[in-house]
């Protein structure tokens, strides 16, 4: 092993820093008071100013960086100069100096063919004052699966006030761990489920029911549904819909795999993430800390029915 940090590591660490910069441009757009909505596809599908910006910065900074390899973004932007002051050079120390797991030290910059890139997500979330919900979500694959993810809350502690420290970032990698957080369990007798805020319909809320939950949450964000997993807030994230992607989903399930979690579809089968894969989570998504099988084994099969494994 060379004395250099594996190419791995330096994309995390990169990766660390850039997220905490969109989170930074991500507070600046809210805080300026005009969030520049725009409609995508539909009243809601909504883009804000700080969903464009943002996967900007992301972008820009890692391709500057690793030129070689693929960045998946969701928002489709027009190709144009990037402003030199949303560009992120920065990483961080600390994961330099973690020890890289040994199946991913002699990886190429261009085998992580498999980097997603989600936005902040704050077109619904910011306009609701629902900022703990609102994510920047950079996650790093190889071979189709998700081995390294970053997730930064821009709002963190925003309840505390004026004088507090706002946004965190958290990072994981299997095989090496996960960090930025203090890692809980829901009580072994308890099943609380956390599903979507404002995309259910009949299968959703069938599929929650029959995991028998003494509790269920709702909140927006695949990356915040994970943090409500690995902080003891709720043992599995139910939705059972197409309506998540993979860059939804990358991140989060490499950090929930660092601490021995589980996210599959509702089938109980791995999503894949590399270049050419359709960014669809059409099978919906089952993810939990502890005891993924028994509630794969409640999923209704008239909901397997429903969503076509990929």
């Amino acid at each position: 092993m060379s004395g250099s940090p594996a190419v791995v590591m330096r994309l995390v660490a990169s990766a660390h820093t850039v997220a905490e910069k969109a989170g930074a441009i991500v507070r600046k757009v809210l805080h300026s008071g005009d969030l520049g909505i725009v409609e995508k596809t539909g009243a809601n599908d909504l883009q804000t100013l700080a969903d464009r910006l943002a996967q900007q910065s992301i972008c820009a900074s890692l391709s500057r960086r690793f030129p070689k390899i693929t960045i998946i973004g969701e928002e489709e932007l027009p190709a144009e100069v990037v402003r030199e002051d949303l560009i992120e050079s920065g990483h961080s120390e600390e994961i330099l100096q973690k020890t890289c797991p040994a199946e991913y030290r002699e990886l190429k910059e261009e085998e992580l063919h498999g980097v997603s890139v989600t936005k902040p997500m704050p077109r619904y979330h910011t306009t609701k004052g629902l900022l703990d919900n609102v994510t920047v979500l950079i996650g790093i694959a190889y071979a189709g699966k998700a081995i390294a993810g970053v997730i930064n809350q821009p709002f963190y502690n925003y309840q505390l006030g004026a004088g507090s420290a706002l946004g965190r970032t958290m990072w994981g990698m299997p095989g090496l761990g996960a960090f930025g957080f203090q890692l809980q369990e829901v009580p072994g007798d308890k099943r609380i489920v956390t599903t979507t805020r404002s995309h259910s319909n009949k299968v959703v809320t069938d599929c929650v029911d029959a995991m028998e939950p003494h509790e269920v949450i709702r909140v927006g964000g695949a990356g915040n549904k994970i943090i409500q997993l690995v902080e003891g807030r709720a043992s599995a994230y139910v939705f059972a819909s197409p309506g998540c992607k993979k860059w939804d989903t990358c991140a989060p399930e490499a950090i929930l795999d660092a601490v021995g979690g589980k996210l599959t579809d509702m089938h109980g089968n791995a999503y894949r993430y590399h270049a050419n894969v359709k960014h669809m989570n059409s099978a919906g998504v089952l993810a939990t800390l502890r005891n993924h099988e028994y509630y794969a084994s409640r999923v209704p099969q008239s909901v397997l029915q429903a969503l076509k494994s990929d």
